[in-house]
């Protein structure tokens, strides 16, 4: 029972705490009653309380965003098979005479020589005794007194190139040299360079191996090949000239009393 409830007088005793001279204070009862049933009506007729949205502290980065998987980058077209070997292909110019008249005509016999001459730059080749690498090559070739022209001597220039299929343009060695050896029957066949002694001799050893001896090529009818080094490479060493001039003098050796 509450306080309302034991001061709820009626009118009676009240006249009689009156009449006593007792003053008595008490809530009016239906304010009393009224007060906690408006307060639950106004808790149900309020809105909520506005809840203000927190700014996103530091300590509470935002989500992040799915990132999109870069695309992968597009593959290099790769070259055909074909044109990667023939890339590769050793060719050869068409044999040219040494030491006689441009107009001459090529003549049988004699030494072959074929050497490792790139072209140049807008892909001739220049004079085979210019420079000094051609200087030191005809100073090799005259020691052996071919010089005078009584022997001929007939020089083919390989390197590694396209060939353009076009008439008097290099071709690969490995169809062009049989036929070229076979129009000059050479009594030998020189090769100055580690391409020219690689491509005849059919080998991969290096130079170094490869010189130093006679080898009987099939694609020239058995003639001997001697391999020596590159005028250019002598040039830049300079103590391998001796090496040099003995594979000379082996390569003359080769030479019969016919020829």
């Amino acid at each position: 029972m509450n306080a309302v409830q034991t001061l709820k007088l009626d009118a009676r005793r009240r006249a009689m705490l009156d009449e006593m001279g007792v003053k008595v204070w008490w809530p009016m009862p239906e304010v009393a009653e009224a007060a906690p049933a408006a307060m639950e009506a106004a808790a149900v007729a309020a809105p909520p309380p506005t809840v203000r949205e927190r700014a996103p502290s530091v300590a509470e980065a935002p989500a992040a965003r799915p990132v999109a998987a870069a695309p992968a980058p597009a593959a290099r077209p790769t070259a055909p098979a074909a044109l990667l070997g023939q890339g590769a292909a050793v060719l050869v110019d068409a044999p040219r005479r040494l030491y006689a008249e441009a107009a001459a005509e090529a003549a049988q016999g004699g030494w072959l020589v074929v050497a490792d001459m790139p072209p140049e730059a807008d892909g001739r080749h220049g004079e085979p005794f210019a420079g000094d690498a051609g200087k030191l090559l005809d100073n090799m070739l005259r020691a052996l007194q071919l010089h005078d022209g009584r022997m001929p001597v007939h020089l083919m220039r390989t390197h590694r190139g396209v060939g353009a299929g076009q008439p008097g343009s290099p071709r690969p060695m490995d169809e062009a040299f049989a036929e070229h050896a076979a129009a000059l029957a050479p009594s030998l066949v020189l090769a100055m360079g580690p391409l020219a002694a690689q491509s005849l001799m059919q080998s991969t050893d290096p130079l170094g191996k490869l010189r130093g001896r006679a080898v009987p090529l099939p694609s020239a009818s058995g003639v001997p090949a001697v391999a020596t080094y590159h005028p250019a490479y002598l040039l830049r060493n300079p103590a391998d000239k001796a090496r040099a001039w003995a594979d000379l003098c082996l390569a003359a050796e080769q030479q019969t009393p016919s020829n």
